[in-house]
């Protein structure tokens, strides 16, 4: 199947749903998309985004110097009319065990027993095909769907043969996969060989001591076609394909936001560790300019003196997302809409007149950019402060660019009181607590130091706050709930500066994010009468009185108060938590609490 095209995706997905490492599940068979040393990065273009890259840099290795775009097909009309000189992502046929879905024949690709019959001008039809099938000529096979993967982001085939006949066995088979039942599940379905008759059913691999007798990870990265893998003698858990569990993307983004009111030091900054990180002179950067349209109204003296301006000590360093934080804070706190750039424009709002005791500013932007990189994959526990998951490899050896996506849109942002915020937090010691040993158990539950990370209460009023104005706007003015976004801003006094803010913004990569009704709901009059309904719809949740009575330390495998799917959670890609320290009690008296609300009269 090679160079044949077989399926579509948009590019924003190969970042959050088909990276590197995943498997895409097409009509009549399934890919995993192929590691970075195979993807065509002549024909994809750079995007420039400097502090992203540094944060890259900090997971990755200072060897990553650009953030590239999804490669696009060429639209010249050919014999084909599509990508079919394999100029888009490469991707290879997996899991490599097939079932033949007519005599439930089950074997490797390898064996040779099926043919890949693609149609370029269907990619769609493309499959599998049982070549010699008893039962009924050109038979499709289907993917086999029990895998097996470790918590060091290996995945590898299921070990049909050791699992039906034991480690010390060798029949030649053939095996058999049937199904005994119609639910699909693994206890409706039996392994079989054909040759000594030996069946056993799929349901005890999953228990406990069906694992324990599994073989040890054989340390395989098919993504990156290396066999036969890294030394790795981790249990092997058994997954299903398409398992939720089975890929975690580690997506870490950044906004657009310019230091300065210059046009140059905007243009320069966006290049300073990329286009400029290795220029040492005026000639260096007369060399490094060459064929980069945008400086030609420019000088090589005064692109110099912009890139010695904002050359910090630091300013190729490494940074880390609280960082990133930090700079957006500094510029949406103390909004200059002098420092308007293509990539954001803002202006500001004002609050409420009824909520301007607890609200201190709300900034309206109408346009605003986000880049998103793919950094990293993990398998069965997602990556992230709450978990010690194993980054798996985007490709082998050192990455030297990552795939990235850039989303242009709208948002709202909205500041706190720092007194009120503290005073409040002041005021409830006791749901601060409740939550700090619900966190101690999460992370015990998990194998994590208990003591470490831990946002505080104040942003479990923070992201509560967020997650009820996303579900405001996606239900009265039709915002898709998926297509909205948060960014917390969250620290304390201790801290180098005192942040208590939120930011919405659309983050779905189409018209939806471009129209301005975003910014709309953000003006005073709107604001007020949407904040008003969002309160007043947390006091009463469809699962109560279930809901109002949970509090954080009886939370089952989880990391909340008075919070479920009826009331505060959102998709997970628009929470960045994953639905996790949030708590309507700290913003409407429910029928269990009344004493923890924000907002009081």
């Amino acid at each position: 199947m090679s160079g044949q095209p077989v399926g579509s995706v948009r590019p924003t997905q190969l970042i959050y749903t088909y990276g590197v490492g995943a498997t895409v599940d097409l009509p009549q068979f399934s890919a995993m998309v192929m590691g970075l040393d195979e993807w065509p990065v002549n024909r994809m273009e750079e995007i420039r985004e400097d502090r992203l890259l540094r944060v890259v840099r900090t997971v990755l290795g200072s060897q990553v110097r650009q953030l590239k775009a999804a490669p696009l097909p060429d639209d010249t009309p050919g014999p084909l009319f599509s990508n079919a000189n394999g100029d888009g992502v490469p991707v290879a046929a997996f899991p490599r065990w097939l079932a033949c879905t007519q005599c439930r024949l089950l074997a490797p690709i390898r064996s040779g027993l099926f043919e890949f019959r693609g149609d370029s001008a269907r990619p769609e039809r493309s499959c599998f095909i049982h070549r010699n099938c008893p039962r009924l000529a050109r038979a499709v096979a289907i993917p086999a769907r029990f895998l097996v993967a470790c918590e060091n982001g290996h995945i590898d085939d299921f070990p049909w043969q050791e699992y039906l006949h034991g480690p010390n066995v060798e029949c030649p088979g053939p095996l058999e996969l049937r199904d005994v039942g119609a639910s699909g599940e693994a206890a409706d379905v039996m392994l079989i060989c054909r040759a000594c008759e030996k069946r056993k059913p799929l349901a005890p691999a999953f228990s406990e001591e069906g694992k324990a007798g599994l073989p040890p990870c054989r340390g395989r990265h098919p993504h990156l076609r290396v066999a036969p893998g890294e030394e790795c003698k981790s249990p092997v858990q058994p997954i299903t394909l398409g398992a939720t569990n089975m890929w975690f993307a580690l997506v870490l983004s950044a906004l657009s936001i310019p230091s300065s009111t210059n046009p140059l030091d905007q243009l320069v900054e966006q290049d300073l560790s990329s286009l400029f990180e290795d220029v040492e002179s005026e000639r260096d950067v007369k060399l490094a300019r060459k064929g980069h349209a945008r400086y030609d109204s420019y000088s090589d003296a005064q692109v110099w003196e912009a890139v010695q301006r904002l050359r910090a000590p630091d300013g190729t360093s490494p940074v880390s997302i609280g960082d990133l934080k930090a700079q957006e804070w500094a510029l949406f706190s103390k909004p200059d809409p002098a420092k308007n750039s293509v990539n954001l424009r803002l202006r500001v709002g004002r609050p409420p007149a009824k909520y301007s005791s607890w609200i201190e500013s709300v900034v309206l932007i109408d346009r605003l950019r986000e880049v998103q990189a793919l950094a990293g994959f993990t398998r069965l526990e997602p990556p992230g402060e709450d978990s010690d998951a194993k980054l798996a490899p985007l490709r082998r050896g050192p990455a030297a660019w990552v795939p990235a996506a850039e989303v242009r849109g709208e948002g709202l942002f909205v500041r706190l009181r720092e007194e009120k915020v503290l005073r409040w937090q002041a005021a409830s010691t006791q749901l601060e607590l409740q939550f700090f040993n619900a966190h101690r158990r999460w992370r015990n539950q998990k194998g994590l130091d208990p003591a470490l990370g831990f946002p505080g209460l104040r942003y479990v009023l923070l992201h509560s706050l967020a997650h009820c104005l996303i579900r405001q706007f996606s239900i009265e003015c039709g915002y898709a709930a998926a297509s909205l976004k948060e960014r917390i801003y969250s620290s304390m006094p201790d801290a180098e500066e005192a942040m208590a803010g939120i930011l919405i913004y659309t983050a779905a990569p189409d018209s939806e994010g471009t129209l301005g009704g975003l910014v709309t709901l953000g003006e005073t009059a709107n604001f007020e009468q949407h904040l008003d309904q969002a309160l007043e719809g947390l006091e009463i949740c469809a699962s109560d009185p279930l809901c109002a009575e949970t509090q954080p330390e009886q939370a089952f495998l989880s990391l909340h108060g008075a919070a479920c799917h009826n009331c505060m959670f959102v998709p997970e890609t628009s929470c960045e938590r994953g639905n996790r320290y949030l708590d309507r009690t700290v913003l409407a008296a429910t029928m269990d609490r009344g004493g923890f609300v924000f907002f009081k009269p």
